[in-house]
């Protein structure tokens, strides 16, 4: 199954799928876009909320596993984890949430116990960055700071841009001494040396502050994304203002906004765009490792790793109970995908 198959990236994700012989049932709570996608792909088709897992759970029946599209997975992932989970069905998803993946990982004994796999952040987020992280932490064993940046073309879905909402009251977050501390929004910034060119970013709650430590065990972690020091500068100076937007009617204002306004990256931006990451881990010793990684846009990769990871867990290639994408899939699954290539830089 496929859920949240009628948000712009579940699109994309069931195209991808059909188109790779896969005929997965599309459910998501729209009944009407979810039937019409099911119509055109000549597939089956479900309607139902994420309230109750027994209800959930019956509605996957027949159904080994589920792709998990529709966020924001604040609200989403856990119900239809737990329907997984009474189902008895692999649970997959595209989250790039620090607290949706410590949920999954925190599940992991019952989820083996259950004969159960549990697989989030198989998409852009982070696959590419949590299999980064996993060949810099090879290259240097003993590594103590692991930091990840990325630089992607296009815009947002609307999808990613609620998720922001939902997470700008909180600040940011990175790991301390294996611990995940709140930090203020664009805590630190650096200029991160790219492939092509360096480029200022900052540091934001993405996904690798939790997976990448379950894929590496490094302790200090930092994600950072690029930004204008203008946007940077803007950020910090109102951070005072952001715990309001933790507001309900404030939420529902500026998601309504995020409806009217953003439709996520057009058809060229999807083909024609690409996304840059940069990474180094480093020790007590002075010694650190970097290298770039160069891949399609995010959400075009998306669609293949997600795809391709739904294909996997069908075949029985997945551990039981929680992995992250580089534990589950190899630490090279990234490398498998086109226009995708990999640089090193050593430093003593």
């Amino acid at each position: 199954m496929i859920y949240g198959a009628n948000g712009y990236t579940g699109r994309l994700i069931a195209r991808e799928a059909v188109a790779r012989g896969l005929k997965p049932v599309l459910a998501g709570r729209n009944q009407e876009s979810v039937a019409a996608l099911a119509k055109e792909l000549g597939c089956e088709s479900r309607f139902f909320a994420l309230h109750n897992a027994g209800q959930i759970a019956d509605q996957l029946r027949g159904c080994r596993a589920v792709l998990h599209c529709a966020g924001p997975f604040s609200q989403t992932a856990s119900p239809m984890m737990e329907g997984c989970l009474a189902a008895g069905a692999d649970y997959l998803d595209i989250t790039g949430e620090i607290d949706v993946i410590v949920s999954a990982a925190e599940r992991s004994e019952r989820a083996a116990h259950e004969g159960v796999a549990l697989l989030p952040a198989v998409g852009f987020d982070v696959v590419p960055s949590d299999c980064l992280a996993a060949m810099l932490a090879e290259r240097l064993p003993g590594a103590r700071v692991l930091q990840l940046a990325f630089s992607a073309s296009g815009g947002l879905s609307p999808g990613t841009s609620k998720t922001m909402v939902e997470s700008l009251p909180s600040g940011g977050r990175v790991r301390i001494d294996g611990e995940i501390r709140q930090v203020p929004i664009a805590w630190k910034t650096m200029e991160i040396p790219f492939r092509k060119r360096s480029l200022l970013g900052m540091t934001i709650p993405w996904g690798d502050v939790a997976s990448a430590y379950y894929s590496t065990g490094i302790p200090n972690i930092e994600v950072y994304t690029t930004s204008s020091p203008k946007q940077i500068a803007r950020l910090r100076r109102f951070r005072f203002l952001l715990p309001l937007l933790a507001w309900s009617p404030l939420q529902a204002i500026a998601k309504g906004q995020v409806d009217k306004r953003v439709k996520g990256p057009s058809e060229q931006e999807l083909e024609t765009g690409h996304s840059s990451l940069w990474g180094r881990v480093s020790d007590d010793q002075g010694k650190s490792v970097s290298a770039t990684l160069e891949t399609l846009s995010g959400y075009k990769l998306t669609a293949l790793t997600a795809v391709a990871a739904l294909e996997k867990t069908l075949a029985g290639e997945v551990p039981r109970g929680f992995s992250t994408a580089s534990q589950a899939f190899g630490k090279d699954f990234i490398l498998s995908f086109p226009n995708t290539d990999l640089q090193w830089e050593s430093r003593a």
